[in-house]
C-alpha cells in the first residue's frame, strides 16, 4: 500500500542512523521512492556507538523520583555515572528545569507508558526489518541481565521493576551461587541478578545499520551524503529540501537526525526542548572472557555487551552539549567499574568513543506529522532507546505516510506538543 491517493510518493529521510534507515526501508517496502540523506555515511553516529542491546524492558525514563535529590551528590562523586560540563550549565538550565520537572512517580509512569509503545517486541521488530537483508546476521537473541550488589539494592529500584512488570516484562531472580552458576564472570559481591528472556543484542551496530542501508540502495533507494539546510514550501506544503546550494524535490520528508534535529525542527515550526545526553563507550578487544548475555551493571549504570571480537562497555550520562570534546573521567569510570564487576577480565587493546543521545525535556520521542506543514514528519528524540525502538518507529512513520492506520496511538509522541505557539 502506498499513499492515501494510491500513488507512490518520493520521501526524503533526513538522517541515516537506525531510526532513519528503518523508516526508509519500511517506506520502500510500502512502495515509495526513498532518498536517504546524511552528512556522513549510514550508521556512523550514535547508531555506531550504542550499547547494542534490544532492550524491550527499557521503558523507564532516567527522570525517576528522587533524581533531584540524588543528582548533586552524583555530580560530585567520580564513581557515579553522571557528569556535567559546568561551563555549559547556563545554556542547559532552561532544558534542565523542564527535564527535572518530570522526576516524580506520576510523570515517570506516564512517560514509561509512551516509551513502551515503541520498545515493545524489539527483537521481533528487528527481525522483521532485517529479514532478507545482509543485516539479519547481526541480530542475536539473548537474555538480558541486570546485576546488583544484593537484593536490597534491587529493591531500591522497586518502582522501575513495578513499571516493567505492569508492561508485561517477566524475569527470574538469581541470588548468590545461582548468579555464579548462570555466569561465572562476575565478582562475588555482584550477588543478585534479574534475568529477562526474549531480548537480544546486535553484534556490530554500525555494520548492522550500514547493511540495512546497503539493502535499501540495492532495492533502488538513493543514499546521499549532504547537509540539509532547510525546506522548500508551496504555501503550507513541503515540496523539497535545500541541500547546500541545490534543491531536492520530494513529496514528503522525515526528520530523523537525533540530537542534531533542533534547527531543522525549528524550520518546520517546532520549538523542541532538545539536548544531547552524551554517552560513552569503551571497547575491550580480544577479552579473556565474555558475559553470557548483555548485562546492565546497576551500581555503575553501564551495560557490557558481547560483540564481534570485543566487549563493549556503554553508558554514562554527561550533559555538556554537542560541541565539547570527550571528557576523560567517564572512560576512567567505565574501566574501573568493569574491573570491579568482572575482576578476572583481561584484554589486548581498547577503543574509546563518545556520542550524543537525543534527549527531549519530556523524555518522549517526537514522532508524527508536523502540524501546519503538509508532508513534514518527525522521528527523533529517542534518548537512550534509539536502537531498541528504531524499527518500530520506522514502521509507524511508514504507516502514517502511506495513509494507513498506525497500529499504535501516536498522540503521546505528536510534534504538536512543541508547536511554537504553545
Amino acid at each position: 500500500m502506498t499513499a492515501a491517493t494510491g500513488k507512490p510518493r518520493h520521501v526524503a529521510v533526513i538522517g541515516a542512523g537506525i531510526v532513519g534507515v528503518s523508516t526508509a526501508l519500511w517506506l520502500q517496502r510500502d512502495g515509495h521512492r526513498v532518498t536517504l540523506i546524511d552528512r556522513a555515511a549510514p550508521g556512523e553516529g550514535t547508531s555506531h556507538g550504542n550499547g547494542g542491546v534490544l532492550a524491550t524492558c527499557a521503558m523507564v525514563p532516567v527522570t525517576g523520583p528522587g533524581l533531584i535529590r540524588k543528582a548533586p551528590k552524583m555530580l560530585l562523586d567520580p564513581n557515579q555515572p553522571l557528569f556535567l560540563k559546568w561551563g555549559y550549565l547556563p545554556k542547559l538550565a532552561p532544558w534542565l528545569l523542564r527535564y527535572l520537572s518530570n522526576a516524580n512517580e506520576p510523570d515517570t509512569r506516564r512517560i514509561a507508558q509512551a516509551i513502551q509503545g515503541v520498545v515493545a517486541d524489539s527483537l521481533e521488530e528487528h527481525f522483521a526489518l532485517a529479514r532478507g537483508t545482509g543485516a539479519e546476521a547481526y541480530i542475536v537473541p539473548s537474555d538480558y541481565l541486570y546485576i546488583y550488589k544484593n537484593r536490597a539494592a534491587f529493591e531500591g529500584d522497586a518502582l522501575a521493576w513495578d513499571i516493567r512488570r505492569s508492561h508485561g516484562i517477566v524475569w527470574e531472580e538469581l541470588e548468590g551461587d545461582a548468579v555464579r552458576a548462570y555466569d561465572g564472570i562476575f565478582a562475588p559481591d555482584q550477588a543478585f541478578a534479574v534475568k529477562m528472556g526474549d531480548h537480544g543484542r546486535i553484534s556490530d551496530p554500525g555494520r548492522y545499520v550500514k547493511a540495512l542501508a546497503a539493502h535499501l540502495e540495492g532495492q533502488g533507494g538513493a543514499v546521499m551524503k549532504g547537509e540539509v539546510t532547510g525546506f522548500v514550501r508551496d504555501g503550507s506544503t513541503l515540496t523539497g529540501l535545500r541541500i547546500g546550494g541545490e534543491t531536492l524535490d520530494c513529496d514528503a520528508a522525515v526528520l530523523a537526525t537525533g540530537p542534531w534535529s533542533k534547527p531543522l525542527a525549528r524550520e518546520m515550526g517546532l520549538d523542541v526542548p532538545l539536548e544531547s545526553e552524551r554517552g560513552y563507550h569503551l571497547e575491550l578487544w580480544e577479552p579473556s572472557a565474555m558475559p553470557r548475555a548483555p548485562v546492565m551493571v546497576a551500581s555503575a549504570k553501564f551495560v557490557a555487551t558481547p560483540m564481534e571480537g570485543r566487549l563493549r562497555l556503554a553508558g554514562i550520562v554527561e550533559l555538556g552539549g554537542l560541541d565539547a570534546p570527550p571528557s576523560r573521567a567517564p572512560f576512567d569510570l567505565l574501566r574501573r567499574a568493569a574491573k570491579a564487576a568482572m575482576p578476572g577480565l583481561t584484554w589486548s587493546r581498547e577503543v574509546e568513543w563518545m556520542g550524543h543521545r537525543p534527549a527531549p525535556a519530556d523524555s518522549i520521542p517526537v514522532i508524527g506529522a508536523v502540524p501546519g506543514l503538509s508532508g513534514a514528519y518527525t522521528a527523533f528524540g529517542h534518548h537512550h532507546i534509539g536502537l531498541t525502538s528504531g524499527p518500530r518507529t520506522g514502521r509507524l512513520l511508514s504507516q502514517l505516510i502511506s495513509g494507513k492506520q498506525p497500529n499504535l496511538d501516536l498522540a503521546a509522541y505528536s510534534p504538536e506538543r512543541f508547536t511554537k505557539e504553545q
